[in-house]
Formats: structure tokens, sequence, C-alpha cells
């Protein structure tokens, strides 16, 4: 075997024997997350993160480690900013916060499906066109722009959503969440809920994302394994950050300023290939981290200043 195999057979078992671990025996089909639990889930797919960047670092060398490092903090980050959009979601179909945890679980399965899809293509056709590599730096920096000065949140709108219109057109619906079932039965016809629903929104509203992000993972690396992995692991530690964040979403409002920044700088990297210059993996490690952490700790301090106001009056 060789040396990506072996480390492609490590990430296997390490993630199927933390999937059974994380959905098997940390969580319930049915109730509601708490925060400490939800905390507790969160450390538990971050360490994993960062413990096959150990590994990688041991085994694959400090050049693959580090690109895997800046590609998972990119799309973990993205994670972030993407909370928001799927409380949105849930609200709007008024689905009970019980069920939350099992239409995250079936929907970001699904999302890792679609991923994988992408990536796939994605990696055939650089490796057929690698002028392609210049347009996804050109299309990072436009992106960045874009999500510099307009939120999400504003843009998304669930009942305008394209695949919602395209269900309720051809798919039998019942506009309720029915005991979170996805299918029920009345008068002996077969009718969906608005569990199904959410579960195909949720996946699909991913592929929405990771147009911006998987873009930005091939601009930090093409080797394969770290486009992988980096993009599983922040997956898979999307739905207990869901659950821990989704209270204080309004304390990382600024958090998309940071990424947009992210996503410039990617693209520029990117583009400057073209005139022969580039810049060491670390320099990228060392902007995100500024980057996300500087609009992370900015965005707690101005959300705690209305509340600072309020006690003085």
């Amino acid at each position: 075997m060789t040396e990506d195999q072996i480390t492609y057979l490590v990430f296997g078992i390490v993630l199927f024997l933390a999937l059974v671990f994380d959905l098997g025996l940390l969580s319930k089909r049915e109730g509601i997350v708490s925060i400490k639990k939800a905390l507790y889930q969160t450390l538990f797919w971050v360490g994993l993160a960062f413990l096959f960047f150990g590994f990688l670092w041991w085994y694959e060398g400090h050049q693959m480690a580090l690109e895997y490092m800046s590609a998972y903090l990119m799309e973990w980050s993205l994670s972030i900013d993407n909370i928001f959009v799927f409380i949105l979601i849930f609200t709007f179909f008024n689905i009970h916060p019980s069920h939350y945890a099992r239409a995250l679980i079936i929907g970001i399965l699904m999302a890792i499906v679609f991923r994988i899809i992408f990536i796939t293509v994605g990696i055939v056709l650089v490796d057929k066109f690698e002028w392609i590599l210049y347009l996804f730096g050109a299309f990072l920096v436009y992106t960045g722009i874009k999500i510099f000065t307009v939120r999400q949140e504003d843009e998304f709108d669930p009942e305008h959503n394209p695949v919602y219109k395209l269900l309720n057109r051809f798919v039998p619906i019942i506009h309720e969440d029915i005991s979170g079932q996805l299918v029920i039965k009345r008068n002996g016809k077969r009718f969906y809920t608005n569990m199904f629903v959410v579960i195909v929104v949720l996946a699909t509203t991913d592929i929405v994302f990771a147009l911006d992000s998987i873009p930005a993972v091939f601009a930090i690396s093409q080797e394969r394994l770290v486009i992988y992995t980096s993009n599983i692991f922040a997956v898979l530690g999307l739905r207990s950050l869901f659950f821990l964040l989704r209270g204080a979403v309004n304390k990382f409002a600024h958090l998309q300023q940071g990424i947009a920044i992210v996503l410039i700088f990617i693209g520029l990297k990117m583009l400057a290939e073209i005139f022969a210059v580039e810049l060491p993996v670390y320099v990228s490690l060392i902007v995100i981290v500024i980057c996300l952490a500087g609009s992370i700790l900015y965005s707690t301090q101005v959300s705690k200043k209305p509340l600072t106001k309020e006690n003085k009056i």
C-alpha cells in the first residue's frame, strides 16, 4: 500500500468509529440537544480533526498537514456562517426543536455524499484543465466581495427556494411537522411532511454553500487527501456546532466579513500564480487564523455594547 492509501485507511477507520460513537452513543434519535452536550460533541469533532492534523504531520509531512489545517479552518468557519440559514429553514417550516437533531443527521449525511461527488468532479476537471484553477481564483475574489457587502441570511428566502418550489409542484406535501415523521398516509394516500422537505432543503442548500467552500479548498491545496478529509471533518461537526451556537449566532455578526477577506486573499493568491508568485502554505494559515479570530473577537465585543448601554440607563 502507498502512503496515501494508508492515510485514507486510517481516516476511514477513525471516521467510522467516530460516527458510531457520536451518532450511536452521544446522540438520540429525538430530543432537544442541550448546550452542554453540544459543547462536548463539538469538542469531540474538533479534537478529532486536530488529531488527524497531528497524524498527517507525523506521517505525510508538515506541508500536507498545514494545507489540511488551513482547509479545515476555512470549511469550519463557513459552517458557522451557514448556521443562521439553517435556523431560518427550521423556523420557516415550523419544525419542533426535538426533531432538529434527526433532520440534521440525515441532511448532513446527504450533504457529504453530494460534496464527495462535487469534489470528485472538480478534481477530474482540474486534472484535465488546469486553467480552471484561475477561474476558481476569480470566482473566490468575486464571492468574497459579495459576501462582505451582503449577508447570506438577507438573500436566503425559504419560501422562494427553487428546491422547495419544485417539491411543492411534483410531490404531495402536508405542510406540517407530524411527530417528526417523513411520510404519512391519509385516506389511503401517501403524503410527505415538512420534516421530509427540511431534510431535502438542508442537503441541497449545502450544495450552494459548497460552491464557495470547495473552490476555496482547491485554492489552498490540490491534494485529494486534503480536500476530502477537510470537507468531511468540517461538515460532520456542523450538527453539534448548530446546537452550540444557534442561540448566539448574533454574536458572530461580523464573522462573515472575516470569511470574505479570507476568500479574497485566497482568490488573489491563486491568481498570483499566473505570474509565478507563490506564497508558502503557512502564510495562508496565518491569514486565515488572524481574519477568523479577529472577526469573531470583534463580533463578540460589538454584541456586548447594546447590553452595556442598557445597563447604564
